[in-house]
């Protein structure tokens, strides 16, 4: 248990790694670039990592997933550091490191669940794999407050870029002194060594045949979706109604306004602990009535998410204090699926093909949710625009959003379709006979 402790906490630090700086102003002001050119910012980023996922996937289900980690985190850290010193005629390098930083986050998020997964099972990794979600909105949230606090005290946003890097160092080392790699599904009524392995291509068809999974990574996507495009526009487009109202000053010499990102970086740490927290727990209590719980949990949650999404972009404009009250109730309720989304992954899944499993969910729900997204909401606002007046630049980006609040309800439906056949492709992976070939899981 002790180990097993040390495992986890290890991950957790790991998946901190995700604080990313939430300094989209000045980072404007500094290139002189608009919305859709800044879009490409997280589009680049979501690009590579998508695409490098399955690569780690296919390596993590076949060699030492500690190592390729290490080298992965390490990588990414050197390269955030460079891309703290790019100049302001520099625009596409900050691109391109933006690309080489999708390597690190290939390498841990694709493979770290595969090892917890490896350590517990049933209700106990639920708990476990709650535990590290954690990490996504506690370290997104945590990213926005470092990011601005630093951006105010340094006056310059290139030094946000390096705070991250020697806790991306920090992770290597107790990934390399502290973290065992367990044997695959080690624990799990067929372990690794009385399952053979299949070619890639074979994994591939069995994952596209499994319609819990399927269905359960297009519902996903639009968790993705929506927490992408939230992730670089939210405070922006907050900054922005405090300008159309008259409550801020624009900006028009850096360091800009960042009270905006700092408020929502401490709502996604709540939001995201309580979301995470309410929906495991929300789905032990339904379990007890029906095997189908998870998915209608993660349904539930879209689904409450949706309204709360649209009021807080309707009401920016009419009530600060009621946005954010509805921005902490629908990424609350957003929040419900992370922990729950890779438990169903892990339980429809042979221990043999769960980490290209989690490559391909990774590529999917990036490829149609946050790589596009982002972008897809800067090219939108840009095309809105009538003017370069600020009523125009806040009105865009209003108008944009509220897309947001359908993919989200697109999403509930996705999870109300997987609980149809979770209870079967759960069995059929439990009970998977690799001798005989007759479950296709």
């Amino acid at each position: 248990l002790k180990i097993e402790k040390i495992e986890i906490e290890s991950h957790y630090l790991l998946t901190l790694m995700s604080f990313q700086t939430r300094v989209l102003p000045d980072i404007e002001l500094f290139f002189r670039i608009g919305d859709g050119t800044s879009g490409l910012l997280q589009t680049v980023f979501i690009c590579s990592y998508m695409f490098l996922a399955p690569l780690f996937g296919y390596l993590g289900d076949r060699y030492n997933r500690k190592l390729i980690m290490c080298v992965g985190i390490f990588f990414w850290s050197v390269v955030t550091l460079a891309s703290s010193f790019i100049g302001k005629d520099h625009f596409w390098a900050l691109l391109l490191t933006r690309g080489l930083v999708g390597v690190g986050e290939a390498s841990y998020s694709t493979i770290a669940p595969t090892i917890i997964a490896d350590l517990f099972i049933k209700e106990k990794r639920t708990n476990m794999l709650s535990i590290f979600y954690f990490a996504i909105p506690v370290g997104s949230g945590l990213g926005y407050i470092v990011g601005s606090k630093v951006d105010d005290v340094a006056g310059d946003w290139h030094w946000a870029l390096r705070v991250t890097p020697g806790l991306g160092l920090l992770a290597v080392i107790l990934l390399l002194f502290v973290v065992q790699e367990p044997k695959r599904g080690a624990i799990e009524a067929h372990p690794e060594h009385t399952l053979h392995r299949t070619s890639w291509l074979a994994d591939i068809k069995a994952l596209c045949r499994n319609p819990s999974f399927v269905l359960s990574t297009f519902g996903f996507t639009t968790v993705a979706f929506v927490t992408g495009s939230l992730a670089l526009w939210a405070p922006a487009f907050l900054f922005r109604a405090g300008v159309f109202t008259g409550e801020k000053q624009p900006c028009l010499k850096a360091p800009c306004d960042n009270s905006d990102s700092l408020i929502f970086g401490i709502i996604t740490v709540v939001t995201g602990i309580l979301g995470v927290a309410s929906g495991v727990q929300a789905s032990k209590k339904l379990r007890i009535k029906t095997p189908r719980a998870d998915p209608l949990v993660c349904a539930a949650g879209l689904l409450l998410a949706a309204p709360f999404l649209y009021l807080s972009i309707v009401f920016a404009q009419a009530s600060t204090a009621a946005t954010y009250v509805f921005i902490f109730l629908g990424e609350t309720f957003l929040s419900m699926n992370w922990a729950i989304v890779a438990d169903i992954l892990l339980y429809v899944v042979i221990p043999t093909r769960r980490s290209t499993a989690e490559a391909f969910q990774i590529v999917l729900s990036h490829l149609l949710g946050d790589a596009i997204s982002p972008y897809l909401i800067g090219v939108v606002s840009d095309s809105i625009k009538k003017s370069d007046s600020y009523m125009w630049e806040f009105r865009s980006l209003q108008m944009s959003l509220l897309l947001c609040s359908f993919v989200a309800v697109g999403g509930g439906a996705f999870f109300l379709a997987t609980a149809i056949f979770i209870e079967k492709d759960r069995h059929l992976a439990e009970n998977y006979m690799p001798s005989g070939e007759r479950s296709h899981r």
